[in-house]
């Protein structure tokens, strides 16, 4: 067994210092890891989000530990997640929930066919007018699809927004993905998973062992493929598959510093606490 490092945060379960130590050992460790609301708070304009300091640390330790690949897997855009998480070298990102990947030299084009660019117009059309219909509610293009965002609206509109999008693609468009999150409804013409995603990472990096830390809805498809040794935390509220927890990213953060003292067991963990 690992030895706990001086300085082990005292905030952190056991249980999940438990599963940490075993992730410790792990010749080929991948570190996957949803970026709002898990490295970083979700904030009301989404630009403006940051990872915290302290996670962003653990992420650069991690990178410099041999053996262990780190990963951003969002349902941002590609291009919006590099915005966002100034990503260090060496980190393997996965944008629009599995549908776009960069990985080592590798990037993966979205490349649509007239069919889909065709449901892609429709969908624009759609969710414009709804957008433009309800106050604080506003429309983020993706490569593949639409976000219809409403933390910026109230409950009452939140819930008409969402009503009219389904609504009226119930009518006009066949085989669109809806998949909903925190204050958000997104649609695509493609279909992929954070669960698809992150068996991609396992493959490409060749992983013995996986951590997965997420906070919405859409990770649970990627905590629903961990293997009986990988670790899955759920960060915040809501059903969850996963078999730890933690408070918020303040909280996500701490354990990722624990996991990084413990693949560099020379160095001890820094308890902000």
């Amino acid at each position: 067994m690992t030895a706990v490092p001086s300085g082990w945060p005292a905030g952190l379960a056991p249980e999940l210092g438990d599963a940490l130590r075993g992730l410790a050992g792990a010749p080929r460790l991948l570190v996957a890891l949803d970026f709002d609301g898990t490295l970083a708070p979700v904030v009301d304009v989404p630009g403006e989000a940051r990872a915290l300091p302290e996670a962003r640390d653990a992420v650069l330790r991690l990178l410099d530990t041999p053996g262990t690949r780190v990963a951003l897997v969002s349902g941002r855009s590609l291009e919006s997640l590099v915005e966002v998480s100034d990503p260090p070298a060496g980190v393997l990102l996965v944008g629009s929930h599995g549908i776009e990947l960069r990985l080592d030299d590798a990037h993966d084009p979205v490349g649509l066919g007239a069919e889909e660019l065709a449901r892609l117009e429709t969908l624009r059309g759609v969710l414009d007018g709804v957008a433009g219909a309800v106050e604080g509610a506003w429309v983020e293009a993706k490569p593949a699809g639409f976000a219809l965002h409403t933390r910026l609206a109230s409950a009452p509109d939140a819930r008409r927004a969402h009503e009219l999008a389904l609504g009226e693609l119930r009518d006009r468009l066949d085989g669109v993905t809806v998949r909903s999150g925190k204050d958000i409804l997104e649609f695509s013409v493609r279909s992929a998973t954070k669960g698809d995603a992150l068996e991609r990472l396992c493959a490409h990096t060749a992983a013995d062992a996986v951590l997965y830390a997420g906070d919405d809805a859409t990770d649970e498809d990627a905590f629903a493929v961990l293997r009986p040794d990988d670790v899955g935390i759920k960060v915040g509220p809501g059903p969850t598959v996963a078999a730890f927890r933690v408070a918020d990213p303040a909280e996500a953060a701490v354990a990722l510093v624990a996991l990084a003292a413990l693949r560099q067991p020379g160095r001890a963990v820094r308890n902000e606490n």
